[in-house]
C-alpha cells in the first residue's frame, strides 16, 4: 500500500472512529438532559440529515473544486465545530446547528475521500484500494462504539467530544500531507448537481446493482434495532453477547473488504456485487433461526464476510464506470441515497419489532435483502444469458 493511499485510508477509519466515538454519549447525554425523544431525533436528523439533502450540492461541490485541498478545509471546519458543540452541549438551540454544520461537512468530505482513491492508489489497484480503505473504516465502526459507551458510562462526554474533534483535526493533517490532487476539468458547462443521479440512473449495470443495493438497506438496516431485543431477550446472552455479535459483524467485513475484494475481475464487480448482497441475507436469516448465540456469530460473521464484501465492490464499480469528472456528484448521490434508506430502515426497525418481535424483524431484515439481490441478479444476468442463447444458435 502506497504512502497516499495509507494516509487516505488511515483518514477514514479515524473519522470513523471518532464520530460513533461521540455520538453515543452524546445521545445518552441529550436523552438524560431533556427526557426528549424528540430531542435525541433531532441530534441524529442534525448529523446525518445533510448527508440526505444536501447530497446534490456536496456532490457539485467535490466535481467543481481541488479535493485535496476540499478534504483539509472541511476537516479542520469540523474540527471547529465539534470543539463548538463540546463549549455548548448543554444549549441544543447551538449544539444542534453545529451538529448540522459537522454532517454538511461529511456529506462533502465523504465523496472527495472516495474520488481521491484512483489518484491516490491508480486506476489498476481501485479494489485492492477500495478493500483498504473499506477495512479501515470498519475497525473505526468497530472500536468507536466500544470506546464510545465506556466514555458515556463514565460520564465523560466533553472528552468523547474532544476525540472527535482531534480525529477531525487528524483527517485534516493526514490531507495536508497527500501528494495525490484530483482537479476537476474546468469547463464552460454548469456543474449540474442531478447529473450524478442521472448518470447512476442511465447506465444499466450501476442502476440495476446501487438500486437493489439501496433497496436492500431499507430492510436491512432493520437488524441494527433487533439486534440487542434478539441477543438479550431471545437468546438471553445479555449484553456481551450482543458485543460478540457486532465484533462477528465487523470482523467478518474486514475479512470481505480486505482478502476478498480485490480477487474479484473487474467484468464480474456487478454480479459478484448483487450475490453478496443475497449471501449477507441468508447470514442474517441464519442467525435469526439460531436457537442458541454460537451459530447466531456464525450467521454475523458470513454476513460480515458479504457485507464488506459487496461494500468495496460497490464503490469499485462506482470508479471504473463513471468519469472523473463527474465521480464526486456520483459518490454524494450514493451516500445520500444509502443514507436516506438507512434512516428510513431504522425507524421501520422500531415498529416490526414492537409488532411481531425482534426474532422476526432480524428475518425479514435477512430475507428481504436475499429476495431483493436475487432479483436484481436475474434482472442483471438475464439478457447477457439471452444475447449468449442467440449468438450460439446463429454460430450453430
Amino acid at each position: 500500500m502506497n504512502r497516499d493511499l495509507k494516509l487516505l485510508a488511515g483518514a477514514a477509519g479515524v473519522s470513523a472512529l471518532g464520530d460513533f466515538l461521540a455520538v453515543l454519549p452524546l445521545v445518552v447525554h441529550v436523552q438524560a438532559k431533556t427526557g426528549s425523544a424528540f430531542a435525541v431525533s433531532a441530534v441524529f436528523f442534525a448529523l446525518w440529515g445533510p448527508l440526505v439533502l444536501a447530497a446534490g450540492i456536496a456532490g457539485s461541490i467535490v466535481d467543481r473544486f481541488e479535493n485535496r485541498a476540499l478534504l483539509v478545509g472541511v476537516s479542520f471546519a469540523q474540527t471547529a465545530c465539534v470543539a463548538g458543540i463540546a463549549l455548548t452541549v448543554d444549549h441544543l438551540w447551538i449544539a444542534l446547528p453545529l451538529l448540522a454544520l459537522t454532517g454538511f461537512g461529511a456529506a462533502v468530505g465523504q465523496p472527495a475521500e472516495f474520488a481521491l482513491v484512483p489518484a491516490a492508489a491508480g486506476e489498476g489497484e481501485l479494489a485492492r484500494a477500495n478493500g483498504r480503505m473499506e477495512t479501515l473504516r470498519a475497525l473505526g465502526f468497530t472500536a468507536g462504539p466500544l470506546l464510545g459507551g465506556l466514555l458515556g458510562a463514565a460520564g465523560l462526554l466533553q472528552l468523547a467530544l474532544v476525540i472527535d474533534a482531534l480525529s477531525f483535526a487528524a483527517v485534516g493533517l493526514a490531507a495536508l500531507a497527500l501528494r495525490a490532487r484530483r482537479r476537476p476539468e474546468k469547463t464552460h458547462d454548469r456543474v449540474r448537481a442531478r447529473d450524478g443521479f442521472a448518470f447512476l440512473a442511465r447506465d444499466r449495470a450501476l442502476a440495476i446493482t446501487l438500486g437493489g443495493a439501496i433497496a436492500a438497506l431499507t430492510v436491512f438496516t432493520m437488524s441494527a434495532t433487533a439486534e440487542p431485543f434478539f441477543v438479550m431477550d431471545v437468546l438471553g446472552a445479555g449484553s456481551a453477547g450482543y458485543g460478540l455479535l457486532v465484533t462477528a459483524w465487523t470482523l467478518g467485513m474486514t475479512v470481505g473488504a480486505a482478502g476478498l475484494a480485490h480477487r474479484v475481475p473487474r467484468s464480474a464487480l456487478a454480479v459478484v456485487a448483487l450475490a453478496a448482497i443475497v449471501a449477507q441475507g441468508l447470514g442474517i436469516v441464519g442467525a435469526a433461526a439460531s436457537p442458541v448465540l454460537w451459530t447466531a456469530l456464525l450467521g454475523f460473521a458470513f454476513g460480515g464476510v458479504a457485507h464488506g464484501l459487496k461494500n468495496v465492490l460497490l464503490r469499485t464499480l462506482i470508479h471504473e464506470r463513471v468519469p472523473d469528472a463527474l465521480r464526486g456528484r456520483a459518490f454524494a448521490a450514493y451516500n445520500g441515497a444509502r443514507n436516506g434508506a438507512e434512516l428510513g430502515a431504522l425507524a421501520l426497525g422500531g415498529l416490526v419489532v414492537g409488532a411481531f418481535g425482534a426474532r422476526v424483524a432480524l428475518l425479514a431484515s435477512g430475507l428481504g435483502p436475499a429476495l431483493i439481490g436475487l432479483g436484481c441478479l436475474l434482472f442483471l444476468t438475464t439478457p447477457t444469458l439471452q444475447r449468449r442463447t442467440i449468438d450460439a444458435r446463429v454460430q450453430g
